[in-house]
């Protein structure tokens, strides 16, 4: 009996899940497994006691290995209160590359603040990041589909050994999109129904805003930083991405909706960083 009742429960629930799905019109996809590559430069200067500015240009490879993804070149600057909180301003200019097009097209501009408290117990270096990032896109593209702006909070736990000459480290990292797309369209398992040529504010109006949030990144990172000497510094690491996006397709006047799906995967990269600091 109690088994029987169970198993209505089980059905049930998985029932209510296919309507809860049918109604908010959402498909899962998902992705092949991808591998990259990042590399980067960088600098970092002393300015006074306690500040420090940086330069940094990285370059990645997509693709697994096979294509050239894009050139990013981020300046910061940073303020190291005490020995627990340290706090961080800095700019980015990411310019994508198109191998359809032989150019890079669709540059973005990034804006970053953090702070970060950090906790030592012997060798042991324990440390919670908050950044709140906002970057803009340039070029032509549908902004129905996706905002011009976006809001992101990427959260980073970090425990690292520190020795003299190699330090090991590994990371957690959550990223929270703040501005995801929120959609009112019913999907009747073929096609999703949307009034063509509807208004904003009518019922077949499909986008309601893009104030929705949710994790879009789960993060994890494992390295090694080699200390060379005082001023230079090699970082070696393994950073692997599970990510989960929210696609809208949609016309270009906003008036149709044509698929809304949910894509999920991984994305592994491996990587090296060379700093000169002085």
């Amino acid at each position: 009996m109690n088994k029987n009742l169970d198993m209505k429960h089980i059905w049930l629930l998985v029932v209510c899940m296919m309507v809860v799905h049918s109604v908010f019109g959402q498909t899962d996809v998902a992705l092949e497994p991808e591998f990259g590559a990042r590399v980067s430069v960088g600098v970092d200067k002393k300015i006074v006691k306690g500040f420090h500015i940086s330069l940094d240009q990285e370059v990645r490879f997509d693709n697994n290995f096979r294509s050239f993804d894009r050139l990013q070149t981020t300046l910061g600057l940073s303020y190291k209160l005490n020995s627990y909180v340290k706090f961080g301003l800095g700019y980015s200019f990411i310019a994508p590359y198109s191998t359809d097009n032989s150019a890079f097209k669709d540059t973005r501009h990034r804006l970053y603040a953090d702070v970060k408290g950090s906790v030592k117990a012997g060798n042991w270096t324990f440390s919670l990041k908050e950044r709140f990032q906002w970057t803009y896109r340039m070029g032509d593209f549908n902004e129905y589909q996706r905002p011009r702006s976006e809001l992101a909070l990427k959260s980073r736990v970090t425990v690292k050994y520190n020795t003299r000459v190699a330090s090991p480290y590994l990371y957690f990292e959550l990223r929270n999109l703040l501005n995801a797309p929120v959609i009112y369209a019913n999907y009747d398992g073929t096609q999703y129904l949307t009034e063509a040529g509807s208004e904003k504010g009518d019922p077949g109006w499909f986008l309601h805003s893009f104030r929705g949030g949710y994790v879009n990144r789960y993060r994890t990172c494992l390295g090694v930083d080699v200390k060379i000497n005082k001023h230079h510094k090699l970082d070696f690491y393994f950073l692997g991405d599970f990510v989960s996006d929210k696609v809208v397709d949609a016309n270009a006047e906003g008036t149709k909706l044509k698929s809304y799906t949910k894509e999920h995967g991984f994305v592994g990269n491996i990587g090296l960083e060379y700093v000169f600091a002085f």
